[in-house]
């Protein structure tokens, strides 16, 4: 049976709704835009709601039939604590705001399949009241999508057991969709999830980003800079701009993309250095349509964020990534695992050294690393393929049993 067939049988089209928590960064928006964008375009009929928390998700463009939901922003402190955003409100009185608008916008949309990102009850568990909700009517099919690496397993167990994760995932979720594939890296590992979850678990494959028309990209050949949503990229965008700095025949000039959390004094002293560089850097900032700047450029530089990786592979791109470390060693786990298969190359601390002499020898040696298609194997990047399969299958699936 097809989602259309199930359009008929309902009433009505099917509804897919995210719940992205994005307390920091880019990663979770992005990731569920990319998803709402191939559940859309597999059945032209469906229609997607992104609950976000990103305090940038207005400046990006949306498809056809996927709109967003704003929640009230907090922000994640260097001890790892959490503020709020909002005036006059502590982050109890916050969380306690952002729950009730979630469970209202699910209660109003009335979701057939709800995608939760990474968090299996949400930030401080503000979605809890919602899936008890959702449970009870049991008409909403809940799946948690996770990324290929969430943190080393030691570190990921102590987390999930403080949030009580674990028994949220067998208590709520129909599925687990993993973003990656497991002959790559297991995110679960080290969780105590009984057999029964780990039987739902669906290993998609990375999520393809969309290889359709881009527009005009700069003047080539250019290798793209890109730090992500930048709030963490100071260090790696420091060790580019030295490395030009420090010799003046290295080529081909870059393009830096600064992101919107790479911001006020500091990216004052980027622009001022870059400046000095008459040409060989130039910048730009955040662009919600960076795949003009991937699809053009010679090789990557670039954080191990996951988004960006799945770039790095959808462009068929070589590539330099400088994994964070800090709070967690996910970026890290990614890169180094993704340097093995023959994919990237990895600058590691550790190994390499992150000196402005260690980027020189990096940037120079990218026309001769094989680009990632020559080491993709089967499935790699059939995520979006994957999942718009199974929201099929679970709406199918529901209709079938309402029907019987």
């Amino acid at each position: 049976m097809s989602l259309k067939r199930k359009q008929k049988i309902a009433g009505r089209a099917p509804r897919i709704l995210f719940y992205s928590h994005d307390t920091f960064g880019l990663g979770h928006l992005r990731r569920s835009r990319a998803l709402a964008a191939a559940m859309t375009q597999a059945d032209p009929s469906a229609s997607a709601l992104i609950l976000t928390g990103s305090p940038v998700a207005g400046r990006f463009t949306f498809p056809r039939r996927v709109d967003h939901v704003r929640l009230p922003g907090v922000t994640k402190r260097a001890d790892g604590s959490y503020a709020s955003q909002t005036m006059g409100m502590g982050i109890e009185e916050v969380t306690e705001l952002r729950s009730g608008l979630i469970r209202t916008s699910v209660q109003q949309f009335d979701p057939d399949v709800l995608i939760v990102d990474k968090e299996p009850t949400g930030f401080r568990g503000e979605l809890l009241p919602t899936l008890d909700c959702l449970m009870q009517s049991r008409r909403t099919k809940m799946v948690l999508g996770l990324r290929d690496v969430l943190d080393e397993p030691e570190v990921l167990a102590a987390e999930w057991d403080r949030k009580e994760a674990v028994a949220a995932t067998e208590a709520y979720y129909d599925e687990v969709w993993v973003y990656g594939l497991r002959s790559i890296y297991d995110p679960t590992r080290g969780l105590p999830l009984s057999p029964e979850v780990q039987s739902r678990i669906h290993w998609t494959g990375y999520l393809r980003r969309d290889l359709g028309p881009v527009g005009e990209p700069p003047e080539q050949p250019y290798i793209l800079i890109t730090p992500g949503g930048g709030g963490d990229g100071k260090a790696m965008v420091n060790l580019v701009l030295s490395a030009y700095e420090k010799d003046p025949t290295l080529s081909p000039r870059a393009v830096l993309v600064y992101g919107p959390f790479l911001s006020g004094e500091l990216r004052d002293d980027f622009e001022t250095r870059v400046a000095a560089l008459n040409g060989r850097v130039t910048a730009v900032g955040f662009e919600s349509q960076i795949e003009t700047l991937f699809a053009g450029a010679a090789g990557v530089v670039c954080m191990g964020g996951y988004n960006t990786f799945c770039e790095v592979l959808s462009f068929d791109k070589r590539a330099v990534i400088v994994p964070r470390t800090t709070p967690r060693l996910e970026q890290w786990i990614r890169a180094s695992r993704a340097e093995e298969l023959g994919l990237v190359r990895m600058l590691d601390e550790s190994r390499d050294g992150l000196t402005p002499e260690a980027m020189i020898a990096a940037i120079r040696a990218l026309p001769d690393q094989p680009l990632p298609s020559q080491a993709i194997g089967d499935g790699l990047l059939d995520g979006l393929d994957y999942v718009t399969d199974r929201v099929d299958s679970l709406l199918n699936g529901e209709q079938e049993r309402a029907i019987g």
